[in-house]
């Protein structure tokens, strides 16, 4: 049952009085109308005088509403109203539920309590909820009037923190005084893993904690860890703060600070994050991170790093120094923020011995990377008929190994749609000459290749090498006799150089003598092709009653032919001389376009016949669950494909080695093997170089095999063992945003908070269906494998080339324990690679995890543990010994 009505009588009285005097001022003017001598309108004031006191302001600012599930009951001698069982009452925002409410309208304060259930336990506790803060205490007092409170046992949850203190006092709606309080961000409130005691705080909701002496207990034990005072801050909003370092020991470089330093909370949109490491013999480092997001538009991420290390002492003799930098940016565009145009950022560049040398990086599995690659690209579509699209690329690519770096600064391209100048304005497009269609395509680039050690130096653009490039390709294709596709193309492509090289010999020297000349030059090539090809079905069906339904062969052979026209108008002739026998002498064709940008036109005359013919073989069978409809279809053979080609220009070696590629699954959509060898008819001589002469007729085999490789890729994990589960989506780590694999086959790498896998803690669904068993009747692991296998046989070396496996795999040996590993073999040298192994404990509130690399010349470990919350992850020891490493 509700009611609804004001509970003190003093308000009652005040109400009365109020209606009184509103009556009262109706009645202290009169209108009359004379409509016989007058239409005007008199007003006559009345001679009672109304009540000129002031009205008592009312003390309750809202109506006040209660409803109970048993009983109510108005006590008139004691001017209390008693509300039992599931009792409720509201008052403006505010709301108590509890088992017993008193309402004492003489002192203006409501009390709640819980009750006795049918077993005697204390239920009904009160929950007081005010806008979104709720406090779960024993009891409650509350007072109308001054609307502060008295709340003993209280409960409250705020943020990652569960505060509980024996008494709280309100002094307002957003400040609250409390003793002797447990506040921790332990699950179990009523019996946490930790929690941090203070005989008095301010609590600020949404805002911060602040206390005086401050101690922490784990498992109700005190520790020595105390302070006395501390700050809290409970905003769900980004703030400004510090970053607490993490001690570290070296034995290159002494003791050190790590990753401390500053985040700025700039804006809704951008922050900062400055972070420094500084060790006892010198060395520092630098890292600034900033990300940046605008709704609906964009987003993107900036990342700068620096280090100066100084190996051992200054004036030993084994002392040195190096710097190193890295620079990474990565920026997206929402692709509903402007269809027509798209600006997009992945840069990845620095130091070619970064993450070799580089102390403190985020993935130790970094400094397998070879290559690093960098792009950044604007495109605009300019809609109409033809569409012409532009863009503009600045590309970038370092080898880490060589230091060797290719840029372009920039790269602008431009294509216009195909136009159909033949085909109806309405209806499709049929035949050979309707399908003719034309494009034109432009390139133009400025490349430059240098070294780290120039990057961005007046020399590195000394060497710059710029042109530009158009294109026509012009294309038909039609169907002959209704099963064979047709098609036909042309190209032409005129290529613009501003710097080509004249080459000549020096008798003197004995050597060739290469001139640059810069300026404007030019030329021309074009080529034509043509295809045919067909599709080719066959069918086996062994009846629906059998496990093997029926099987499908799927084949697609092709012949095509390409002619390319020798352009030897471009080339000249240069004589080397041999005093000592003229006849010796030799005239060198050579083009002043060799080592240009887009290199030297083709000299020689070539036409040539391909053929090819591409296999796919599929089955059909029964599905194990005997609910399927339909028949279950797997890949017996992927796309195994054989091709070669026919040189029509040549009286020699007329037949290119034949090619052929494949994939055999093994496991329907985990297991595929691909297969790859290329086998060629010709012989070798004795300089082990190939010669018009068939390698059977050589005392060999019909092919002589040249090449082969063979390799795979297999993921699988205990889900794939149970019913109805699906494997898990993995995103892009961190070493494959350096460049490197997209799985964890080069090792994990824990981060500042230490941990190896999914983060469970912030995701409060997980946490609801994580089981708390201390044992595992189910064990959950994975297993990621890697194998690669290279044949050379080219110069008769008869050899493997490369042959090896790695794997990584994770075993949950008991719901809060997870160890892993990560590591190789090479089965031609006989060694194992990079190898990693890793541990981790989930302790409730605490994460503790173990990173060991056991051997090679990076052996390295790392311990850690601290509180998983974020808002108070400084609470951590953590300890790494680095590999000794030479700079």
């Amino acid at each position: 049952m509700m009611l609804i009505f004001p509970v003190l009588s003093q308000a009652q009285e005040t109400k009365a009085k109020e209606e009184v005097r509103i009556s009262a001022q109706r009645d202290s003017t009169v209108t009359i109308s004379d409509s016989l001598t007058t239409s005007s309108t008199k007003l006559i004031p009345n001679p009672i005088k109304t009540d000129t006191l002031k009205k008592k302001p009312s003390l309750l600012t809202d109506v006040v509403a209660y409803k109970a599930e048993d009983y109510m009951r108005l006590s008139p001698s004691e001017n209390r109203m008693y509300l039992y069982d599931q009792a409720q009452i509201t008052y403006g925002d505010m709301v108590i539920t509890a088992g017993l409410i008193i309402l004492d309208n003489k002192k203006n304060e409501v009390y709640a309590f819980g009750i006795p259930d049918s077993l005697g336990n204390y239920s009904q506790t009160p929950i007081f909820t005010q806008a979104q803060n709720t406090v779960r205490p024993d009891s409650i007092r509350f007072n109308f009037k001054s609307k502060k409170a008295l709340v003993y046992n209280s409960k409250t949850e705020e943020g990652a923190f569960k505060v509980k203190g024996e008494i709280t006092k309100r002094e307002n709606d957003s400040v609250y005084f409390m003793q002797n309080v447990k506040f921790t961000t332990s699950e179990n409130e009523e019996d946490p893993d930790y929690y941090f005691f203070a005989r008095r705080i301010k609590f600020v909701p949404k805002k911060k904690i602040v206390t005086g002496l401050v101690n922490m207990y784990i498992a109700d034990v005190p520790t020595p860890l105390g302070l006395p005072f501390g700050y809290f801050p409970l905003t769900e909003e980004e703030t400004s703060g510090f970053i607490i370092p993490s001690f570290g020991q070296s034995n290159n470089r002494g003791y050190s600070l790590q990753n401390g330093g500053y985040y700025f909370a700039i804006s809704d949109y951008v922050d900062l994050l400055a972070l420094g490491d500084y060790y006892t013999n010198g060395s520092y480092g630098l890292r600034l991170e900033s990300s940046y997001a605008l709704r609906y538009k964009f987003r993107g991420n900036l990342s700068f790093r620096y280090e100066n290390l100084l190996n051992s002492e200054r004036g030993f003799p084994d002392f040195s120094q190096s710097s190193v930098y890295n620079l990474r940016w990565s920026h997206s565009q929402d692709t509903k923020s402007s269809p027509s145009s798209r600006f997009s950022a992945s840069v990845n560049l620095g130091s070619s011995n970064y993450y070799q040398e580089s102390v403190n990086q985020t993935n130790t599995a970094n400094f397998l990377n070879n290559t690093l690659s960098s792009s950044v690209s604007y495109s605009k579509t300019f809609q109409g008929e033809p569409q012409v699209n532009v863009s503009v690329a600045a590309t970038h690519t370092q080898n880490s190994n060589t230091g060797a770096i290719n840029m372009t600064l920039p790269t602008v391209q431009g294509s216009m749609s195909r136009i159909y100048p033949l085909a109806p304005k309405l209806g499709a497009k049929k035949g050979l000459i309707e399908n003719i269609n034309f494009q034109y395509n432009f390139r133009g680039e400025n490349r430059i290749q240098t070294f780290d050690s120039l990057f961005f130096k007046p020399e590195m653009f000394r060497d710059a090498n710029y042109g530009a490039q158009h294109s026509i390709p012009l294309s038909t294709n039609f169907k002959l006799l209704n099963y064979l596709s047709v098609s036909a193309n042309a190209n032409y492509e005129e290529n613009w150089v501003f710097k080509t090289f004249d080459r000549s010999y020096d008798q003197v020297n004995r050597k060739v003598v290469i001139d640059t000349i810069d300026g404007f030059d030019s030329y021309r090539t074009y080529n034509f092709s043509t295809g045919i090809g067909t599709t080719i079905y066959g069918m086996m069906n062994f009846g629906k009653d059998k496990k093997i339904q029926a099987i499908r062969h799927v084949m697609r052979p092709s012949i095509s032919y390409n002619i390319n026209p020798g352009f030897d108008q471009y080339y000249d002739q240069y004589e080397i001389i041999d005093d000592l026998d003229p006849s010796k002498n030799q005239l060198v064709d050579y083009t002043r376009f060799q080592g240009s940008l887009y290199g030297a036109p083709g000299q020689l005359y070539s036409s040539s016949i391909g053929l090819s013919i591409s296999n796919t073989l599929e089955a059909k069978v029964r599905d194990k669950d005997s609910t399927a409809v339909e028949a279950k279809k797997i890949k017996l053979l992927n796309n195994f494909s054989v091709s070669t080609a026919y040189n029509l220009a040549t009286d020699s070696l007329r037949l290119s080695p034949v090619s052929m590629r494949g994939s055999i699954p093994i496991v329907q959509d985990k297991l595929d093997i691909n297969v790859g060898a290329n086998l060629d008819i010709y012989a070798l001589d004795n300089n082990n170089r190939r010669v018009n002469k068939l390698n059977i007729n050589n005392g060999g085999s019909l092919f002589r095999m040249t090449s082969a490789n063979v390799s795979f890729g297999y993921s699988l994990s205990s889900k794939d063992f149970e019913l109805g589960e699906e494997n898990k989506d993995k995103s892009e780590n961190e070493t494959y945003r350096n460049g490197g694999r997209p799985d964890d086959l080069f090792g994990k790498s824990p981060g500042l908070d230490g941990d190896f896998y999914d983060k469970k803690d912030e995701d409060p669904d997980a946490k609801k269906k994580e089981k708390k068993e201390w044992y595992n009747y189910k064990i959950p692991w994975d297993l990621r494998l890697a194998y690669t296998m290279t044949y050379n046989n080219n110069a008769r070396q008869n050899e493997i080339s490369s042959h090896s496996i790695m794997f990584s795999g994770d075993l949950e040996i008991a719901p809060k324990w997870v160890v892993g590993g990560s590591s190789g073999f090479d089965i031609k040298d006989g060694g194992f690679t990079y190898t990693q192994l890793r541990f981790q404990r989930d302790l409730d509130s605490w994460r503790l995890s173990f990173n060991w690399v056991p051997f090679s010349d990076r052996s390295s470990w790392f311990f850690f543990i601290g509180i998983k919350s974020s808002v108070l992850s400084d609470i951590k020891y953590d300890k790494r010994r680095e590999p000794d490493r030479n700079l």
